[in-house]
């Protein structure tokens, strides 16, 4: 794998703590897919010293070119040194990594489940099933308004339902309450949020007796994103698995029985 330098094309704000920054990595760009990720050092030198794991979350076609953006949180030191990059600046980074999302060729109705942040890794499947002609639903949650992924930004077509914890927009609760509705539309769910989401996921699975196909991504600390560290490891029906390399795309039921 080997280590590129991106140029920063744009770095803009989107939404309360979160910020966009578009990339031109033509390597890296090439050949990602939605659910897929990227490791990026976050600093000049060695400190902070491992880089971060990053979503991918979005695509363009400029030219010849095909670009990517991340999307992320202000959080920490590395978060923090990303969050002010400019127009011009070179990031290093290296991808993609794992495995993204499987869309099966006969699902029509995809229902996509946004947790936080998790609706990062979201975006670019819901921009690819819609240019294929396919039915997207988005839940996505946040604790509060300002924390929503503008519903501007995403395809017409897309059909944006919001649950907030406090109220302030859609439904007062968190995402998962939403989901018993709109699974029986579904043909294939697909999700990326924190563990806790997955665990409600998964019993409303178990109540509504569904075996549908339903993909999340595990979030976990990674060192080097290729499993050489392993430490990413997780339990699951077939035993230990690393998030970088095996995942991060997951069946539901494979880690949350």
């Amino acid at each position: 794998m080997n280590l590129e330098r991106a140029v920063v094309l744009s770095s803009e704000e989107v939404y309360q703590g979160s910020r966009l920054i578009w990339f031109s990595a033509p390597a890296v760009g090439r050949a990602a897919q939605p659910g897929q990720f990227l490791m990026i050092r976050c600093g000049e030198g060695w400190d902070p010293l491992l880089p971060r794991p990053m979503s991918f979350h979005r695509f363009r076609q400029a030219g010849d070119e095909r670009q990517f953006a991340i999307l992320f949180d202000l959080r920490g030191r590395g978060t923090d040194w990303l969050w002010r990059r400019q127009p011009g600046d070179l990031v290093s980074l290296f991808g993609p990594l794992g495995r993204g999302y499987a869309v099966n060729s006969q699902s029509q109705n995809l229902l996509l489940v946004g947790g936080g942040i998790g609706i990062a890794a979201l975006v670019a499947l819901a921009d690819e099933a819609i240019a294929n002609g396919r039915a997207v639903t988005l839940l996505q949650g946040a604790m509060t308004v300002d924390k929503l992924f503008p519903s501007a930004s995403l395809p017409a077509e897309v059909e944006v339902v919001s649950a907030t914890e406090d109220g302030s927009a859609g439904h007062r609760g968190l995402v998962t309450e939403l989901l018993a509705q709109y699974l029986p539309w579904a043909d294939q769910v697909f999700a990326c949020g924190p563990n806790a989401m997955y665990e409600a996921m998964a019993a409303i699975m178990r109540e509504q007796a569904s075996r549908k196909s339903v993909q999340v991504l595990l979030e976990e600390h990674m060192a080097c994103g290729m499993g050489v560290c392993y430490c990413c490891g997780v339990f699951t029906r077939r035993g230990v698995k690393l998030v970088c390399k095996d995942g991060p795309r997951f069946e539901l039921r494979e880690v949350f029985p």
